[in-house]
């Protein structure tokens, strides 16, 4: 859940890009039909069985553009929610309950269908000891909401942005002329706090990793017979990740290796939204 401090400063504002990208000066449909003020009610209706979440953002959608906005919801973030389940009731102007309606849903709907395909995922993993991390692969202005949405569908965030950790990938190795030089680079050159992680694509890279000493070291797009040889030369003396094209249809292939992390930009780039709708909204 997002505390009021991380709403003020972080979220506010990218809501209130959203909802101007929608109503740049008026909402002409909405004043035709509806020139004073009315209050009425609305039903948010699931149209689909998923995980619910962005409840909270939802709701900041109606408060933005008028605090009065009251939303009374019948489930919570993580909840299972099923086909014509009723899950929450707004009261409030209806000019403002059809105005925001678009942004609040869109953001509703692409939010919980993170956390519904998360959740399939991360099934795949139960019993073992590998974590299930997201990417940085977002929609530009809405990484907040889709990490956050993958933790609701039970996965974990990888780095947060480019300031969180050290991460050298292919170009980044390739800039420093080679994985050992690339590591001592980082190691110079970052505080001591941040872990570093190397992407390497053969046996030749991983062994320069771990001579290097990585703290992590991420196998990427290795077919499965160079994951397990990596996994034995590695032999616990760095944490390792795997990655490269997982998605639900093949992550279960990959649990045997005992890896302590796979990553999938799928659940962010890939994920289907939940159908969700606003409905029966009427004067009170």
């Amino acid at each position: 859940m997002f505390n009021d401090v991380t709403l003020r400063l972080n979220v506010d504002s990218l809501i209130s890009m959203a909802l101007r990208e929608d109503i740049s000066s008026e909402d002409v449909s909405t004043n035709s039909v509806m020139p004073e003020k009315c209050i009425g009610e609305a039903d948010l209706i699931c149209k689909q069985d998923g995980i619910i979440c962005g409840l909270q953002i939802f709701e900041r959608v109606f408060t933005l553009l008028d605090p009065e906005v009251e939303v009374t919801f019948y489930v919570k973030d993580g909840d299972r929610v099923t086909n014509r389940q009723l899950m929450a009731r707004l009261k409030g102007d209806m000019r403002v309950l059809l105005s925001g309606e678009r942004t609040a849903l869109n953001y509703l709907q692409r939010m919980s269908g993170i956390a519904s395909y998360t959740h399939q995922v991360a099934q795949y993993l139960e019993g073992t000891k590998t974590k299930l991390l997201d990417t940085r692969k977002t929609t530009p202005n809405n990484r907040i909401f889709e990490k956050y949405a993958v933790r609701i569908g039970g996965g974990n965030n990888h780095r947060y942005n480019l300031s969180d950790g050290v991460m050298l990938k292919d170009n980044h190795i390739s800039a420093a002329g080679g994985v050992k030089k690339a590591v001592k680079m980082a190691k110079d050159y970052a505080p001591f706090v941040r872990k570093i992680e190397v992407e390497v694509e053969n046996m030749d890279m991983v062994e320069e990793a771990v001579e290097a000493q990585a703290d992590i070291i991420m196998l990427d797009n290795m077919n499965y017979e160079e994951m397990e040889k990596a996994m034995k030369y590695i032999d616990g003396r760095a944490e390792v990740e795997v990655s490269g094209n997982v998605t639900k249809e093949n992550i279960a292939g990959l649990t045997a290796l005992g890896v302590d992390y796979i990553s999938s930009g799928a659940l962010t780039h890939s994920a289907p939204i939940l159908d969700i709708s606003l409905k029966n909204l009427h004067a009170i």
